[in-house]
């Protein structure tokens, strides 16, 4: 993971997410899912062209528990938009960069 990707835990979670300014995109996966390997690059390359108007992280489901239960997580990847604390999108799968740059732009306008 790149320093543009943060690692968000049960522990950070508060101060990092629902605490941040900024809208946040949150990737919850898991080291055994493949789809969740294959959107990895697309993450990084995300976190490092939005980082002035987004913040990026991941979450590992098998290393936190809380959280993904709080948000009802039972498919991966599932990608999380959060703006002012407050789910503003969710989607489950794989997607393509511009699949995903599409769906950011109705969050960062």
């Amino acid at each position: 993971m790149s320093n543009a990707v943060a690692n968000f835990t049960d522990q950070n979670w508060e101060s990092e997410v629902l605490g941040s300014p900024q809208p946040v995109l949150v990737d919850f996966w898991a080291t055994w899912c493949g789809p969740c390997r294959a959107l990895a690059p697309t993450i990084e390359a995300i976190a490092a062209e939005y980082s002035a108007r987004l913040k990026v992280g991941k979450m590992n489901v098998e290393e936190n528990d809380d959280v993904p239960m709080r948000y009802g997580i039972t498919a991966l990847p599932t990608l999380l938009i959060l703006k002012a604390g407050k789910v503003a999108e969710q989607r489950v799968g794989l997607m393509s960069k511009d699949g995903l740059e599409r769906l950011l732009k109705e969050h960062l306008s």
